[in-house]
């Protein structure tokens, strides 16, 4: 299986147009026909086996842990077409997102997520106290300020560790 980076700016119609399809496919979430939930992505990472049949989307953004402002790669949108589900896409997908962070300013990798795979690569559940910007629609909703958020996941890929007693700003919308 090989998996293609796509840097957002080269995302061609054709392309995004397929990934709008598997998200439909896959979420029972309105995805409005886009090829993104909320706001526009980093990169994508996609396997294609007769079009694209999985994909998984990086933020790479600034949040505020506490007083310190860091990098962080949010990982989202993680879809396999339902007829390819089983062979390990979004695993792999998940392990090339891991890479590419490993080589940007990231210093942890944050995702909002349930599935095993998650913690077979290392991801830990945390609690930290999360404000950000309803973004749902494509519009600008409210705030929610310090609410904990039951699958918040991060994985550590700098030289420190998360601290999750630290009030969580995404500066922004979720991923």
């Amino acid at each position: 299986m090989t998996v293609e980076t796509i840097p957002e700016h080269l995302l061609t119609n054709g392309d995004e147009a397929a990934i709008a399809a598997l998200l439909a496919r896959c979420f029972s979430t309105d995805f409005g026909g886009r090829s993104f939930f909320q706001t526009r992505h980093s990169w994508r990472h996609v396997v294609r086996q007769d079009g694209i049949t999985a994909h998984l989307a990086v933020q790479l953004r600034a949040v505020r842990l506490g007083e310190d402002l860091i990098s962080i790669a949010g990982i989202a949108d993680v879809a396999t077409d339902p007829d390819h589900r089983g062979q390990g896409h979004a695993a792999t997908l998940l392990q090339a997102a891991i890479a590419a962070a490993r080589q940007s300013p990231a210093q942890h990798v944050l995702l909002f997520g349930t599935a095993k795979l998650y913690p077979a690569a290392g991801f830990r559940p945390v609690r930290n106290p999360l404000t950000y910007l309803d973004l749902t629609g494509a519009r600008s909703g409210d705030l929610h300020r310090d609410r904990p958020e039951d699958h918040l996941q991060v994985l550590d890929i700098g030289t420190e560790c998360w601290d999750d007693t630290k009030p969580l700003d995404l500066l922004g919308g979720l991923f």
